[in-house]
């Protein structure tokens, strides 16, 4: 099985460089890349010959919102999956993320061992493929 190639946009070093470790240490993940903002998220993922297997990105950046690379993103990078990683998953700021073409949005307080979870699922195959029809 190969590494899912992953790109982090986590503002916070500290978070980010955690984040890193929990997943390289514990599922099929090769971070490949970060930002800290989303004009730098977006330059690099529209860049040649940088495709990823999934995106994990938070709301509030250094400089706009994951939002915008939620909104952006899903025209960059069509096979990748969209996961939101935040803070500040109400229920509406998820159903705003959904609408702007996550598959997948966790709270960073409660929801790490659920993106564990699905790391480990979408790296072994299993069929999370398409859309959420509800979300986590």
């Amino acid at each position: 099985m190969q590494p899912l190639k992953t790109y982090i946009v986590e503002d916070s070093p500290v978070i980010r460089d955690n984040l890193i470790g929990t997943l390289e240490e514990l599922v099929p993940v090769q971070v490949v890349g970060v930002a800290e903002d989303e004009a730098s998220a977006l330059a690099w993922l529209a860049g040649a010959g940088y495709a990823v297997d999934l995106v994990i990105i938070d709301i509030f950046l250094k400089g706009g919102s994951g939002l915008g690379v939620l909104r952006h993103a899903t025209e960059l990078q069509r096979d990748a999956k969209l996961v939101v990683l935040s803070n500040y998953a109400t229920p509406d700021m998820r159903a705003k993320c959904i609408e702007l073409g996550a598959d997948k949005v966790f709270d960073k307080s409660n929801d790490l061992d659920a993106l564990l979870q699905y790391c480990g699922r979408l790296g072994s195959g299993d069929a999370v493929n398409s859309r959420p029809a509800a979300l986590v």
